[in-house]
Protein backbone atom coordinates (compact mmCIF):
# COMPACT_ATOMS: atom_id res chain seq x y z
CA UNK A 1 0.00 0.00 0.00
CA UNK A 2 1.53 3.46 -0.44
CA UNK A 3 1.77 5.87 1.38
CA UNK A 4 -1.49 7.68 2.68
CA UNK A 5 -1.55 11.63 1.35
CA UNK A 6 -3.05 14.29 3.09
CA UNK A 7 -6.32 15.41 2.27
CA UNK A 8 -7.89 18.70 2.23
CA UNK A 9 -11.49 19.90 3.09
CA UNK A 10 -13.06 23.45 3.21
CA UNK A 11 -12.44 22.90 7.09
CA UNK A 12 -10.61 20.10 8.13
CA UNK A 13 -7.80 18.41 6.61
CA UNK A 14 -6.88 14.31 6.94
CA UNK A 15 -3.19 13.77 7.94
CA UNK A 16 -1.41 10.04 8.02
CA UNK A 17 -2.02 9.60 11.84
CA UNK A 18 1.78 10.07 13.45
CA UNK A 19 3.20 9.59 16.88
CA UNK A 20 2.34 13.29 18.05
CA UNK A 21 -1.08 12.71 17.41
CA UNK A 22 -1.38 9.29 19.35
CA UNK A 23 -1.88 10.91 22.51
CA UNK A 24 -5.01 13.00 21.38
CA UNK A 25 -6.77 10.12 19.39
CA UNK A 26 -6.44 7.64 22.78
CA UNK A 27 -7.52 10.79 25.17
CA UNK A 28 -11.00 11.00 22.45
CA UNK A 29 -11.18 7.02 21.98
CA UNK A 30 -11.57 6.87 26.23
CA UNK A 31 -14.04 9.75 26.16
CA UNK A 32 -17.26 8.41 27.35
CA UNK A 33 -19.82 8.73 23.86
CA UNK A 34 -16.82 7.96 22.02
CA UNK A 35 -15.93 4.76 24.49
CA UNK A 36 -19.30 3.56 24.32
CA UNK A 37 -19.09 3.02 20.59
CA UNK A 38 -15.48 2.25 20.07
CA UNK A 39 -14.39 0.50 23.53
CA UNK A 40 -10.44 0.07 23.72
CA UNK A 41 -9.67 -0.12 20.21
CA UNK A 42 -6.37 1.03 21.36
CA UNK A 43 -5.51 -1.89 23.45
CA UNK A 44 -2.40 -2.85 21.78
CA UNK A 45 0.57 -0.40 22.59
CA UNK A 46 1.23 0.23 18.90
CA UNK A 47 -2.08 1.35 18.05
CA UNK A 48 -2.82 2.81 15.52
CA UNK A 49 0.10 1.54 13.54
CA UNK A 50 0.14 -2.12 14.39
CA UNK A 51 -2.36 -3.10 11.86
CA UNK A 52 -1.06 -2.48 8.29
CA UNK A 53 -4.20 -3.15 6.21
CA UNK A 54 -5.56 -0.07 7.81
CA UNK A 55 -4.83 3.38 6.56
CA UNK A 56 -5.83 5.87 9.28
CA UNK A 57 -5.66 9.85 9.50
CA UNK A 58 -6.08 12.05 12.14
CA UNK A 59 -8.78 14.63 11.15
CA UNK A 60 -7.39 18.26 12.23
CA UNK A 61 -9.48 20.95 12.50
CA UNK A 62 -7.30 23.82 12.60
CA UNK A 63 -4.40 22.67 14.55
CA UNK A 64 -6.85 20.51 16.43
CA UNK A 65 -6.98 17.29 16.30
CA UNK A 66 -10.39 15.98 16.16
CA UNK A 67 -10.84 12.61 15.63
CA UNK A 68 -9.97 9.85 13.54
CA UNK A 69 -10.75 8.30 10.07
CA UNK A 70 -9.74 5.14 8.55
CA UNK A 71 -10.25 2.51 5.73
CA UNK A 72 -9.29 -0.51 4.52
CA UNK A 73 -9.70 -2.14 1.58
CA UNK A 74 -11.03 -5.38 -0.05
CA UNK A 75 -8.20 -6.20 -3.00
CA UNK A 76 -9.42 -9.11 -4.50
CA UNK A 77 -11.20 -8.09 -7.99
CA UNK A 78 -14.00 -9.83 -7.67
CA UNK A 79 -15.45 -8.20 -4.41
CA UNK A 80 -13.10 -4.67 -4.35
CA UNK A 81 -14.65 -2.29 -1.98
CA UNK A 82 -13.56 -0.06 0.37
CA UNK A 83 -15.01 0.57 4.28
CA UNK A 84 -14.52 3.34 6.59
CA UNK A 85 -14.81 3.63 9.97
CA UNK A 86 -14.59 7.31 12.11
CA UNK A 87 -14.82 8.81 15.73
CA UNK A 88 -15.06 12.35 16.58
CA UNK A 89 -14.52 14.41 19.54
CA UNK A 90 -18.09 14.81 21.20
CA UNK A 91 -17.23 18.42 21.83
CA UNK A 92 -17.03 18.87 18.02
CA UNK A 93 -20.42 17.12 16.97
CA UNK A 94 -23.24 18.41 15.18
CA UNK A 95 -20.68 21.11 13.03
CA UNK A 96 -20.46 18.76 10.28
CA UNK A 97 -17.44 17.74 10.85
CA UNK A 98 -17.23 14.07 10.87
CA UNK A 99 -19.24 14.43 7.84
CA UNK A 100 -16.84 16.77 5.77
CA UNK A 101 -14.31 14.08 6.86
CA UNK A 102 -16.53 10.81 5.08
CA UNK A 103 -16.54 13.16 1.85
CA UNK A 104 -13.42 14.07 2.16
CA UNK A 105 -12.34 10.46 2.64
CA UNK A 106 -14.80 8.64 0.34
CA UNK A 107 -14.15 11.35 -2.64
CA UNK A 108 -10.14 10.20 -2.54
CA UNK A 109 -11.45 6.27 -1.93
CA UNK A 110 -13.41 6.82 -5.12
CA UNK A 111 -11.28 9.05 -7.34
CA UNK A 112 -7.57 8.28 -5.96
CA UNK A 113 -8.05 4.88 -5.20
CA UNK A 114 -10.85 3.62 -7.87
CA UNK A 115 -12.80 2.29 -5.73
CA UNK A 116 -17.03 1.90 -7.01
CA UNK A 117 -18.31 1.00 -3.43
CA UNK A 118 -17.72 1.95 0.12
CA UNK A 119 -19.27 0.64 3.17
CA UNK A 120 -19.84 1.68 7.04
CA UNK A 121 -21.08 -0.61 9.69
CA UNK A 122 -22.22 2.23 12.28
CA UNK A 123 -24.34 0.26 15.50
CA UNK A 124 -27.90 -0.08 14.12
CA UNK A 125 -28.95 2.34 17.28
CA UNK A 126 -26.26 5.29 16.33
CA UNK A 127 -28.96 7.36 15.00
CA UNK A 128 -26.14 10.19 14.85
CA UNK A 129 -23.76 7.89 12.73
CA UNK A 130 -26.62 6.60 10.36
CA UNK A 131 -27.60 10.27 9.77
CA UNK A 132 -23.97 11.55 9.07
CA UNK A 133 -23.73 8.85 6.47
CA UNK A 134 -27.31 9.48 4.85
CA UNK A 135 -26.45 12.82 4.42
CA UNK A 136 -23.66 11.46 2.47
CA UNK A 137 -25.35 9.22 0.25
CA UNK A 138 -24.94 6.15 1.97
CA UNK A 139 -28.04 3.83 2.03
CA UNK A 140 -28.57 1.00 4.63
CA UNK A 141 -28.54 -2.32 2.81
CA UNK A 142 -29.22 -5.01 5.82
CA UNK A 143 -29.35 -5.22 9.90
CA UNK A 144 -26.57 -7.26 10.97
CA UNK A 145 -27.76 -9.22 14.23
CA UNK A 146 -25.59 -9.19 17.12
CA UNK A 147 -22.64 -8.08 15.33
CA UNK A 148 -20.61 -6.60 17.44
CA UNK A 149 -19.67 -6.64 21.72
CA UNK A 150 -20.82 -3.46 23.58
CA UNK A 151 -18.25 -2.63 25.38
CA UNK A 152 -20.29 -1.05 28.77
CA UNK A 153 -22.32 -4.25 28.96
CA UNK A 154 -20.22 -6.96 27.25
CA UNK A 155 -23.65 -8.50 25.10
CA UNK A 156 -23.94 -7.86 21.52
CA UNK A 157 -25.39 -5.15 19.62
CA UNK A 158 -27.02 -4.95 15.99
CA UNK A 159 -24.90 -3.42 13.61
CA UNK A 160 -26.29 -1.52 10.34
CA UNK A 161 -24.38 -2.42 7.13
CA UNK A 162 -24.42 1.20 4.91
CA UNK A 163 -22.93 1.03 1.38
CA UNK A 164 -22.25 3.73 -1.13
CA UNK A 165 -21.95 3.31 -4.87
CA UNK A 166 -19.47 6.16 -6.77
CA UNK A 167 -22.23 7.99 -8.37
CA UNK A 168 -23.89 8.50 -5.10
CA UNK A 169 -22.03 10.38 -3.29
CA UNK A 170 -23.26 13.47 -2.49
CA UNK A 171 -19.73 16.08 -2.34
CA UNK A 172 -21.84 18.91 -1.69
CA UNK A 173 -22.84 18.05 1.73
CA UNK A 174 -19.83 19.81 3.52
CA UNK A 175 -21.33 22.62 2.43
CA UNK A 176 -24.19 21.99 5.17
CA UNK A 177 -23.26 21.72 8.17
CA UNK A 178 -26.08 19.66 10.47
Amino acid sequence: MSPAPILRGPRVMLVPAAAEHVDELRRILHLPEVFARWGDDDADPAWPFEDPGTVRFAILAGARVAGLVQYSEEPAPMYRHAGIDIYLDPELHGRGLGREAVVVLAAYLVDGRGHHRLVIDPAADNERAVRCYTAVGFRPVGLMRAYERDPLTGGWRDGLLMDLLAPELVRTSIDDPE
